[in-house]
């Protein structure tokens, strides 16, 4: 009876010990490619290219030396471990219906960032559908700690991000983002983490290409052995971008608050929508000779009214053209922006910050549009579940972008510095690890 017990303890704590050892695997790689770069570097000194990749030497030795000054997570594939990464004796099923039990009456947008010493979704660098943007690690960025820490929720425990799992929730079946480029952030954050579960990633196929999502603003990917879509939709206002002529007939700009953009997808199985950025732009906060319901142009109208305008035109649209039985509709929050001294136009930066905010009383605001939106949701006839990662994006000042664009930029003091978006892998992986949550927690309802 002893050997048994002891077989069972070994096989609870084996997965864990085996990803720890994953984990430190994955960084050894990561410093022999930084080796790889640094000697393509000492032959080709003048290469932007190979100069910049050749940082990861330096990065790779200060992060694999800087586990030595911080203690163990004791971080362990399943969600609902125990010291020393033994899990409770429940049985698998009997696990996963209490996670998800504790999940339905639990915010799991409450809660803080931890220090993980699990690997990242997918590699940094590995994935084709990052857009150079949002590519951290190819644009020459040299610490890493911007993927070292994990959203944990006050009152409960989130299930890991597991791809395979989520495939299966998403067999044949169609899922679209639909929004501005944040929303496209979350989708390559998930296509690649789904990507990285894949055994063939030959089996993983663009429905439309590249040229296609600059020309029209649409991009989708099937995963094949899934017989399942993954679609962004580009609409960063939700309604409809317009074109009219003045009196001069000169032809200007306008945004149509009463008329939906885009509706190929009202049968889709799940849909995410956002929207916000945009809204606050030079344009559209003046609002002078700008929005635009019908044939009427308002010489002034306050951002606020028309932000509210156009939620109610896009509830409408979702109460008339959804089907509340076949598709479940999200909506992500307002995700914040971190711009010390001015705005992304005006000097506006957040380059050298490696920490998220530690103190809730440093956050910014809640922003108004937020609440504009959840008064919209509230009146509504369809079920919306309201994805609010606009407090756990607030502590992350550390994960964006900032001077690490593609290197075709040039880097000078007046460069604009990226201060919304976020590094991949990085903070909208977990936004994607709550939208798995929540779609664990439907799924399990069917049954």
């Amino acid at each position: 009876m002893a050997s048994i017990s002891n077989f069972k303890h070994f096989s609870r704590t084996t997965p864990c010990l085996l990803w720890r050892s994953r984990t430190h695997i994955f960084y050894i790689f990561l410093l022999l490619l930084s080796l790889f770069f640094f000697f393509l570097t000492s032959f080709n000194q003048r290469s932007p290219l190979a100069l910049a990749l050749a940082t990861r030497l330096r990065f790779a030795a200060n992060y694999l030396a800087s586990f030595t000054s911080i203690s163990s997570s004791n971080t362990c594939i399943v969600s609902d471990v125990r010291t020393n990464c033994t899990l409770s004796s429940v049985t698998a099923v009997e696990r996963t219906n209490n996670v998800i039990k504790d999940l339905s009456s639990c915010d799991i947008f409450n809660g803080n960032w931890v220090l993980d010493d699990s690997t990242p979704a997918y590699i940094p660098g590995s994935c084709p559908y990052v857009d150079d943007s949002f590519n951290c690690f190819k644009n020459g960025r040299v610490d890493f700690s911007y993927v070292r820490y994990r959203w944990k929720p006050f009152d409960c425990q989130i299930p890991r991000f597991n791809g395979r799992k989520m495939l299966e929730m998403l067999r044949g079946k169609r899922l679209v983002f639909v929004g501005d480029s944040l929303n496209r952030n979350m989708w390559e954050s998930l296509v690649c983490s789904l990507r990285e579960s894949l055994r063939d990633k030959r089996r993983l196929f663009e429905v439309s290409s590249r040229n296609e999502f600059r020309t029209q603003g649409f991009f989708s990917l099937r995963f094949s052995d899934y017989q399942c879509t993954i679609d962004f939709i580009k609409s960063p206002f939700l309604v409809q971008e317009w074109k009219i002529f003045d009196n001069s007939e000169i032809r200007r700009e306008t945004l149509r608050l009463d008329m939906i953009q885009g509706s190929k997808y009202s049968d889709a199985d799940i849909i995410v929508f956002n929207t916000g950025h945009w809204w606050t732009h030079q344009k559209t906060g003046k609002g002078k000779n700008y929005f635009q319901e019908g044939s009427h142009v308002y010489d002034r109208l306050e951002v606020k009214e028309a932000f509210t305008k156009a939620l109610r035109t896009w509830a409408q649209w979702v109460d008339t053209n959804i089907d509340r039985k076949h598709t479940r509709v999200f909506f992500a929050g307002y995700s914040s922006s971190h711009f010390r001294k001015g705005q992304w136009d005006t000097g506006g930066n957040c380059h050298g910050e490696t920490e998220p905010i530690s103190n809730e009383t440093s956050l910014a605001p809640y922003p108004w549009m937020m609440s504009i939106l959840e008064s919209v949701i509230s009146e509504m006839k369809t079920p919306v579940f309201y994805l609010n990662i606009t407090k756990m994006t607030a502590y992350r000042k550390d994960g964006h972008p900032s001077i690490y664009r593609p290197l075709e930029i040039p880097r000078t003091p007046t460069m604009f510095q990226d201060c919304s978006h976020w590094c991949l892998p990085g903070v909208p992986d977990f936004w994607n690890e709550l939208l798995y949550a929540a779609l664990l927690t439907s799924f399990h309802s069917q049954f």
